[in-house]
């Protein structure tokens, strides 16, 4: 054993040579607490343990042996205090890291529904628009609620919120797992549907939505009744630039207002067939 030497210089190459080793593992493992737990358990203890062994052979009342007593609490306190700064790290840096994705989260999703924002329609639109196909094409449907406005002004902001929230999660369960549905402020919402082949697709997917979001709401045991008016925009039929989708859809969906409640309309810019039909 290196400690059992005389010379020490020998004791300070040693116990220099385990501070720089667990210097190693702590920078090399703080992201991994329980692995630099480990490596410093195996590195400092058996040491130390040797260390108490050999100052019991040679009596722990000499010099000698409480020098090794001091040096293998020395070690042991160092480590402890090692493994204590991995887990303020470790805590820190996941402190941080969720942080972050709750400031992501806040940046791209609708604090009232859950749904996501302007940014992350944004987003979404680009990575379908990378992913379709030359064949497909993406709907984006425009949806004003009907009858909405009366709802809150006689409720109230709270109670119209509460059937916001219901709305959106209507909204979700009408679509497919990729289409992806937005609140894009007030009662406006946006759904962007991938993978259309045919225009009736799109037009097939607004019908379910209407129908679903017409049905009867309960809230603190007052029924109310809404429904939706619905414009659509076809990527890259009508353009590939979200803005200029959005007014072409908000454009349709005026019509559709215009023409009375729940009601589909596609955008006039090259329209497909089928469009401008009414949604019974």
């Amino acid at each position: 054993m290196a400690l059992a030497a005389p010379h020490p210089l020998v004791h300070l190459a040693t116990v220099s040579l385990i501070f720089t080793f667990g210097a190693g593992i702590v920078s090399r493992n703080a992201g991994r607490p329980r692995l630099c737990w480990l490596g410093q358990t195996i590195t400092v203890v058996p040491v130390s343990l040797g260390m108490l062994v050999y100052a019991t052979r040679i009596g722990a009342q000499t010099v000698t042996g409480q020098f090794f007593i001091l040096e293998a609490i020395l070690l042991l306190v160092v480590a402890a205090m090692s493994i204590e700064s991995v887990r303020h790290l470790y805590q820190s840096a996941l402190e941080h890291l969720t942080t972050k994705h709750d400031l992501g989260n806040l940046a791209r999703y609708d604090p009232l529904t859950g749904l996501a924002n302007r940014l992350l329609v944004r987003e979404s639109f680009f990575k379908q628009a990378q992913t379709c196909r030359i064949d497909q094409q993406i709907a984006i449907h425009y949806l004003d609620l009907d009858g909405f406005k009366a709802i809150n002004d006689q409720f109230g902001h709270p109670v119209g919120d509460r059937l916001l929230v219901e709305v959106a999660t209507r909204l979700g369960a009408a679509v497919r797992g990729d289409d992806v549905v937005g609140r894009l402020g007030g009662d406006e919402f946006v759904v962007l549907q991938p993978g259309v082949l045919h225009a009736d697709q799109a037009e097939l997917l607004a019908r379910r939505i209407i129908r679903q979001l017409s049905e009867s709401y309960r809230i603190d045991d007052t029924e109310m009744e809404i429904s939706a008016s619905v414009g659509i925009s076809l990527s890259p039929v009508h353009g590939l630039d979200l803005d200029r989708l959005l007014q072409c859809a908000d454009a349709a969906l005026y019509r559709s207002k215009r023409k009375g409640k729940a009601q589909v309309h596609f955008c006039e810019d090259s329209p497909p067939s089928g469009r401008g039909r009414a949604v019974a």
